[in-house]
């Protein structure tokens, strides 16, 4: 029988707020709380937070204060990666980022969503006692490939991938993935321009 985790990473519905679940959220909490109040000298203290938060991070990261995460251990981070001021990773499911990516600030990348009809994504006969949420989730991977550049305030959602050397605009919505060597802007993100 699969757990509530191992749903959540195969993108199928999950309850959230199982014990497993709800171990990696207050444990992502607190150690965002301590990497959020560093200060810009304290490299090596922010690196031994985001190695012990994060499943994976590569040389060369910095992730600027403040930085806001789900469960932290399913961000993937490679080598040579920026992040900007005030970004979230929503990582129910995988987030991974290739090598030598910039992100600015406000960027949101979301893994976890919903069914659009009311009547799958609330449960019926829902009650408080249920130990179970009053909504229902299910998480699709992110996948950002190496030389990639995020403009301000742009949000990824589930189970886009945006391929090599891409550049996607600033407030961008990124609905669909984005093949490797373009630029993509817009609310939804299109393609305009290869590079």
């Amino acid at each position: 029988m699969k757990t509530e985790m191992q749903k959540c990473l195969n993108g199928e519905l999950f309850n959230c707020a199982n014990e497993e679940s709800l171990s990696f959220i207050k444990n992502s909490r607190k150690l965002t709380q301590r990497y959020n109040s560093t200060t810009f000298e304290e490299a090596e203290l922010k690196q031994g937070i985001l190695k012990e938060l994060l499943g994976k991070v590569g040389e060369n990261v910095l992730i600027d204060v403040p930085f806001y995460c789900d469960y932290g251990k399913h961000i993937s981070i490679g080598d040579n990666v920026i992040v900007g001021i005030n970004c979230t990773f929503v990582d129910c499911n995988k987030i991974t980022i290739g090598n030598k990516v910039m992100i600015a600030s406000n960027v949101q990348i979301c893994t976890a969503t919903h069914p659009v009809a009311s009547e799958d994504r609330l449960p019926k006969d829902w009650t408080p006692e249920s130990g179970v949420p009053f909504f229902i989730t299910y998480a699709e991977p992110v996948t950002i490939g190496g030389n990639v550049w995020i403009g301000a305030g742009a949000t990824i959602l589930p189970g886009v991938e945006i391929g090599e050397n891409c550049v996607i605009g600033a407030g961008s919505v990124v609905t669909k993935s984005i093949p490797s060597n373009s630029l993509a802007v817009g609310v939804p993100a299109k393609v305009i321009k290869s590079i």
